[in-house]
């Protein structure tokens, strides 16, 4: 089933949240300079989550029934669907990065603060004659011409469910299959502090379309290879605890040993992040190619998304991250700098 582009008289807009913060010129003018263009380029962030991913899916299969040219892509140099979103649908609209229109018309990018997080597809966006930018993060640099960016969204799956009935869609269950995919995501199953009601009657229009919830959950969270099991041995091993901050690496030997994927890595942080005597917890995780990618997470006293901001990344208040060239022991002086002035100006210490 696909959506009824034609069909507004079963749009379900008084549904969907308004979103405010965006003003409603934004919408009209995504929806126009959309309808204008015969081929659209869809980019999320590179290594792409499940908000990321299913968002620029679900919206790419409103654009292909109005008879768009569909282009969706991500800049990793080592261009793969992570395994836990190989499940999602609408996977034939991807290309590689060396695929995407060098100098397209109109790009739409999905989940990404900055254009640093457009990987090898920012020299793509930047030569675009138009850039929609749809994201919730709160360290949103405004790039683009035109910013469909909401920090009070729990995730970019609930503007995308907006701009999908704002194009004259409807939800079936492979768009809906994408939106739940990102709602779980960013909001942590509905565990962290930016679940709101809105949150949940977007989840419950998208599970009125047939949606098996408990699939989706199995292949987002209880599923993994078993290198992934020694590879986290090895994490918690090393696992540090000081003066409420909790943190642990991953290097690539570590992965090598195993053949796991740098994507597999996802989960450590929400392990490590459980322990009773901290309030901020990170992940520093070696990626292919020798850089560090760090994860961190707060239970809601300490700001992390302005510590990862300064350092070159961002996020949200609770959880955010950043990519460092430096070594484990630079990369966790820095950090304990940033962190230790964050804590200063929240306990208004000079």
């Amino acid at each position: 089933m696909t959506p009824n582009v034609r069909d507004r008289a079963d749009r379900p807009s008084r549904a969907a949240p308004c979103h405010d913060a965006i003003p409603e010129i934004s919408w009209d003018r995504a929806v126009r300079l959309i309808g204008g263009a015969e081929e659209v380029a869809l980019a999320c962030h590179v290594t792409p989550d499940g908000d990321a991913l299913g968002s620029m899916l679900a919206v790419g299969f409103v654009l292909r029934s109005m008879g768009k040219r569909i282009v969706a892509s991500f800049g990793d140099r080592h261009f793969a669907v992570p395994r836990l979103l190989r499940f999602l649908p609408g996977q034939d609209m991807l290309v590689p990065p060396e695929e995407f229109p060098p100098v397209p018309g109109l790009v739409i990018t999905f989940d990404a603060s900055t254009p640093e997080r457009l990987g090898l597809l920012r020299d793509n966006a930047a030569r675009a004659r138009e850039v929609i930018v749809v994201d919730h993060h709160p360290s949103n640099e405004s790039f683009g011409t035109l910013g469909l960016v909401d920090s009070t969204a729990a995730a970019t799956a609930m503007l995308a469910e907006q701009l999908v009935y704002r194009l004259g869609g409807r939800l079936d269950r492979d768009i809906a299959t994408c939106l739940y995919a990102g709602l779980v995501t960013d909001t942590g199953s509905f565990r962290y502090p930016s679940t709101t009601p809105a949150v949940h009657q977007m989840a419950a229009r998208l599970v009125a379309t047939g949606l098996r919830t408990d699939e989706i959950a199995r292949e987002l969270w209880d599923r993994s290879p078993f290198g992934y099991l020694k590879v986290l041995a090895s994490a918690l091993e090393r696992v540090r605890l000081e003066d409420g901050l909790v943190w642990t690496y991953v290097t690539r030997v570590d992965r090598a040993a195993y053949g796991l994927p740098y994507a597999e890595l996802e989960g450590i942080i929400d392990i490590v992040r459980r322990t009773d005597e901290a309030e901020v917890a990170v992940v520093l995780k070696e990626d292919d190619h020798g850089d560090w990618q760090v994860s961190t997470r707060s239970k809601g006293a300490v700001d992390v998304g302005t510590v990862c901001s300064v350092l070159g990344g961002g996020g949200h208040h609770n959880a955010a991250g950043y990519t460092s060239h430096d070594g484990v022991v630079e990369t966790m002086a820095r950090f304990r700098r940033e962190l230790a002035k964050v804590r200063r100006r929240s306990s208004g210490a000079v």
